[in-house]
């Protein structure tokens, strides 16, 4: 390891938000969305659009195919010109001059069922309180500043002023080392300075360790351990046990001795 620590990135979904209570099924979330965007685009533009099922349908289905995709080719799915061109094909072109406005109808926002694991707000403190940098990576398809309402809400995103990332606003999806890089320009540091956590062997560790990051992966209830894919320099449970990790690593990591 390099003798000194300087930032930390972390995945979001799965290694700081806990998705295993969400219940409700995709389509029905989207569906509530997406009767947002509808009557935004009835109300602006004087259509008459109804068919709400068949707007959830062709938009949900085009979604399923350009994750599909991305999976071969790591190029990252796009929210936004996923809704724009089902909008454009259903007979709304006027729709690309009022994008914005129809993403603030669409109003991504907490998923209902999902929490900050308790582990995470007294990890990040502790981190902050000792200099160290805090980033986020990670692999979805909405730009970040939609999901930086998640963070609002979830309060946490004043942890992460130096470096937010979602896989839209860069092109590539995580294990791609374009994000990674940069996510390490954002953030003014070099690999060896840089610990990458994550819940995903493929995506997290073997993404961050082929650019030089130690690579440190949260393993949740249920999930498989498969190291055979991937194998971190650390496996943790839960964010408690980070900081002695850290300890072994950096020693000199903690600048106010705590």
């Amino acid at each position: 390891m390099a003798s000194q620590l300087k930032a930390i990135l972390f995945d979001f979904d799965d290694t700081l938000i806990d998705w295993s209570g969400v219940t409700l099924g995709w389509r029905k979330l989207e569906a509530k969305r997406l009767s947002r965007v509808l009557s935004f685009i009835n109300a602006r533009s004087k259509h008459d659009l109804t068919d709400l099922d068949s707007l959830v349908d062709t938009y949900t289905e085009r979604t399923r195919e350009a994750w599909a995709a991305a999976r071969v080719n790591l190029r990252a799915p796009v929210m936004p010109e996923i809704l724009l061109s089902t909008l454009t094909d259903m007979g709304v072109p006027e729709a690309a001059s009022c994008l914005d406005e129809v993403l603030s109808a669409y109003d991504w926002s907490v998923v209902p069922g999902t929490v900050v694991y308790p582990d995470v707000p007294p990890a990040l403190e502790l981190l902050c309180n000792n200099g160290i940098r805090l980033g986020i990576v990670t692999n979805a398809s909405l730009p970040m500043w939609m999901r930086d309402n998640e963070l609002r809400a979830h309060g946490l995103i004043d942890y992460f002023s130096d470096c937010r990332l979602s896989a839209a606003d860069v092109g590539y999806l995580k294990p791609q080392s374009r994000i990674f890089r940069c996510a390490l320009e954002k953030m003014g540091t070099l690999a060896e300075e840089t610990v990458f956590v994550g819940d995903n062997p493929i995506a997290d560790v073997a993404g961050a360790q082929a650019v030089g990051m130690p690579a440190v992966r949260r393993l949740n209830p249920g999930a498989s351990d498969n190291r055979h894919l991937a194998k971190p320099h650390a496996i943790v449970t839960s964010l408690a046990e980070l900081p002695s990790l850290l300890d072994n690593w950096y020693p000199d990591w903690r600048q106010n001795g705590k």
